[in-house]
């Protein structure tokens, strides 16, 4: 990565010399490539859909297929957007659909029923990992009503607050041009009166 971040910097910038620890979790990983996962799907149902029913049996669904694709669009889009909560709900919710759906496709006459079997499982392995990933999401990024988040490990000032006060008061008299515990007196305007 910072072989990219040099190669788009601009002159004078900085060079990467190394990136720090990613931000990212496992549990935003696992949304993140469950998103894209979701856009995938939902292009192939758009463009496929025929042969999406005529794999499970389900012809003249196209349009709900169809249907189905949008949302599995959207709610990747939603997924791998900042709210990836509402965006991994709307897949949970999805999934029902969809496991309600195929569950049309098992009756005894569908010749493609297998098929419909093998879909409707590989659909439940989906939910569990919405399921996982809505719940590890909740607990990475949910504070509780008075819970206070802790910075006590984190400094803006690497060397002291008193180092950097320092430092200020220094670049303050610098500018000012007056030794330290002298008081520049403020000056007045031109033609003012004093009384």
């Amino acid at each position: 990565m910072a072989f990219l971040s040099n190669m788009t910097r601009s002159e004078g910038d900085p060079t990467v010399i190394k990136s720090g620890p990613s931000s990212f979790s496992a549990s935003d990983r696992l949304a993140r490539n469950l998103g894209w996962f979701s856009i995938g799907l939902g292009i192939v149902e758009l463009i496929a859909a025929e042969k999406v029913t005529g794999a499970l049996g389900m012809r003249g669904k196209e349009n709900l297929v169809r249907a189905f694709g949008l949302r599995e669009i959207t709610s990747g889009i939603i997924t791998l957007s900042v709210d990836k909560q509402a965006g991994l709900t709307s897949r949970i919710a999805g999934d029902a659909l969809d496991i309600a759906t195929l569950a049309t496709a098992m009756r005894p006459d569908n010749p493609k029923r297998d098929n419909a079997g093998l879909a409707l499982l590989m659909v439940a392995g989906v939910t569990f990992l919405d399921i996982v990933a809505a719940g590890a999401n909740t607990i990475r990024h949910t504070r509780h009503i008075g819970q206070r988040r802790d910075y006590g490990d984190r400094s803006g000032f690497p060397t002291g607050l008193e180092a950097a006060r320092g430092a200020a008061r220094k670049k303050l008299e610098d500018l000012r041009g007056t030794p330290g515990d002298e008081r520049p007196t403020a000056k007045k305007p031109a033609g003012s009166v004093t009384k």
